[in-house]
């Protein structure tokens, strides 16, 4: 990378180039999008149950839709930078915002489970292609010393999103169905395609990410750690998450309005972790995601010990959105701190571990789900956040380490 005129930082500026502007509401649009993109993504663990009686599938079935956004998404975040290299990273975004809302359109109009997996395999382009390039773009928007900062704005759309989609999806389902949710959520779609064709730059192509380049990052140390890590964290806490819901109802025998609640907590709780651990990542992303990952496994023991307890399951999953709240931030940071030189390919594959380990929650969650109650997210959650603590405490970066972070 060589450092840019200032007159055109954006055009192939190393990242945080000296006297480089930040624009701030390119960030926001950023941010806006990922609100979107998060909110259809969860959508689901909020409607589930209504969803399954509608299409008259089982719980687990029904949680497949987010394993097909996750496969998709997984697919989709390193190949959507490759197919795109040559395009303007505006145009791209834009182009990912338009499926977004064409996804969201489509489950609205679902009859079926097969119709409604293929409005979420549309989110897993949308979604896997947008994560993929956040950070990258994010690094050509602000100075590299504001880069935590500008991370943790775009990821308040996260915390936002969780604050949000879960607990209106869930009231929405109860008192207009649940295609109404998703109703919403394509109107939101609109919204933000409207603020990013007013605020995002023209962004021309720089990394030119090729297959060659992805192998080369997965010979770095720093980036198989952080992959790794992801599997199992992120693994780890959608098999806890994607079946809350179930756990509330037939576990702690919570009514819809308090399901609602719990999970509106949940959100607020993540919107506050997010705060709080991208100021912990600013400092060290290891840990930040040992942290979050240690105590959502304890969160999980708690529910496997006190989830028919409504006090105790209430707490424990407000405090699991606190606790994850961080995590996506930490990781993102790690992630492109660990390969500045190729930050699109880098976000790609963090992006496809991040949908792997969704996919990977999702499955074997349903799986224990199904065959031994509502409690099987829990377990799995307890053993894989456990591995991944771990993992990050022995190998993630160490600020004192600059030199492990490339």
């Amino acid at each position: 990378m060589h450092p840019a005129s200032p007159p055109a930082p954006l055009d192939g500026a190393a990242p945080g180039a000296a006297g480089a502007d930040a624009r701030w509401p390119a960030i926001g649009a950023l941010a806006l999008g990922v609100f979107g993109l998060v909110t259809a993504e969860f959508l689901p663990a909020s409607l589930l149950t209504a969803m399954a009686r509608d299409l008259h599938v089982s719980d687990g079935a029904a949680g497949q839709a987010v394993t097909a956004t996750a496969l998709v998404g997984a697919v989709a975040a390193p190949t959507i930078p490759l197919l795109t290299r040559n395009l303007d990273r505006r145009a791209v975004m834009l182009a990912l915002t338009v499926l977004l809302l064409a996804s969201n359109a489509l489950s609205a109009t679902a009859a079926s489970l097969p119709a409604l997996l293929a409005a979420r395999v549309v989110l897993g382009v949308a979604l896997g292609g947008f994560w993929s390039m956040a950070g990258a773009l994010a690094m050509r928007l602000v100075p590299a010393h504001r880069l935590a900062r500008a991370m943790a704005l775009i990821f308040t759309g996260v915390s936002v999103a969780t604050v949000c989609a879960a607990p209106i999806g869930a009231g929405m389902g109860a008192l207009w169905g649940w295609r109404s949710a998703f109703a919403a959520a394509g109107a939101v779609s609109v919204a933000t395609l409207a603020v990013q064709l007013l605020t995002l730059p023209a962004l021309p192509p720089r990394d030119r990410p090729d297959l060659r380049v992805l192998g080369q990052l997965l010979r770095r140390p720093a980036v198989r750690a952080a992959l790794l890590a992801v599997l199992l964290v992120i693994s780890g806490h959608f098999a806890g998450f994607t079946y809350v819901r179930p756990l509330m109802e037939q576990v702690t025998h919570l009514p819809v309005g308090a399901v609602s609640a719990v999970l509106l907590a949940y959100g607020i709780g993540g919107f506050f972790g997010n705060l709080a651990g991208g100021a912990i990542a600013g400092r060290s992303e290891r840990n930040a995601i040992v942290a979050g990952a240690a105590a959502i496994a304890v969160l999980a023991a708690v529910l496997l010990a006190a989830g028919t307890s409504a006090w105790a399951a209430a707490v424990a999953i407000t405090l699991w959105g606190f606790a994850f709240g961080g995590l996506p931030v930490a990781f993102q940071t790690w992630i492109v701190r660990a390969a500045p030189d190729q930050a699109e390919g880098a976000g790609g594959l963090l992006v496809a571990a991040f949908q792997v380990a969704i996919a990977s929650g999702a499955v074997g969650g349903g799986l224990l789900v199904d065959r031994i109650g509502a409690l099987g997210g829990p377990a799995f959650a307890v053993v894989a956040l456990t591995a991944g603590a771990l993992l990050a405490l022995r190998h993630g970066p160490r600020p004192d380490a600059g030199s492990a972070r490339r």
